[in-house]
């Protein structure tokens, strides 16, 4: 389901929510600089989560809604993040609201954590640029005042999970629970022949995901 374009001060953006009919826990997911709301982790959990009562919202930066190729900088991102969180804060009151998202999309996500949200979601978080690891942006991840995970591809460039434990761990205070995948910064399968290896990492993805958020506010009953 599309709710209606969202105002933000960059243009519109768009949320398509997958819902459940009885939400235990909203989660909202922003896209990466590279590409929209299409990514296999997104579409992933768009799919699986929603029946196991989360409500997935995927979220569509201006910049995408806009038709434009290259994504906008990094304050511009936030503020066309915000109204978004507002809208569902609004939608689903009482509810818990996790956010989160892909690469790019992780960073905006952490950076405008505040008290409002239940924790953070980040899927292949980009801890420095490729080649680069003295640009580490391990502190956008370590300012985030509640509960985080962090998918990783074992083989990404933007940083290993090991990298991420590593530098999370020498930022200190709470750590992020860190579940590393196969791959490298982009997940899903590279050929319609790894059928298998694509169902694991489904799986990985869904499961995660789902005892991260359910778990930590509402336990299985």
């Amino acid at each position: 389901m599309k709710l209606p374009t969202v105002r933000t001060p960059h243009g519109p953006s768009r949320l398509t929510v997958h819902a459940p009919d009885d939400p235990r826990a909203v989660l909202l997911l922003g896209h990466g600089a590279g590409g929209g709301t299409h990514a296999f982790d997104l579409v992933t959990l768009a799919a699986e989560l929603p029946s196991r009562g989360i409500v997935v919202v995927l979220h569509e930066q201006p910049w995408r809604v806009a038709g434009k190729r290259v994504a906008a900088r990094p304050p511009i991102l936030d503020e066309g993040w915000r109204p978004a969180l507002d809208r569902m804060l609004a939608e689903y009151p009482g509810v818990p609201l996790w956010v989160g998202g892909r690469s790019a999309g992780a960073r905006v996500a952490c950076r405008c954590f505040d008290e409002r949200q239940a924790g953070v979601v980040c899927l292949a978080f980009p801890l420095h640029p490729p080649g680069k690891p003295e640009n580490s942006r391990i502190a956008e991840l370590a300012g985030v005042a509640g509960p985080v995970l962090v998918i990783q591809g074992e083989r990404d460039p933007f940083g290993s999970p090991e990298d991420v434990r590593a530098a999370a761990a020498e930022a200190g205070g709470a750590q992020p629970q860190v579940v590393a995948v196969s791959g490298a910064h982009s997940f899903g399968p590279r050929s319609r022949a790894d059928r298998a290896g694509a169902e694991r990492l489904k799986r990985t993805l869904v499961t995660s995901v789902a005892d991260f958020v359910l778990g930590t506010h509402h336990p299985a009953p």
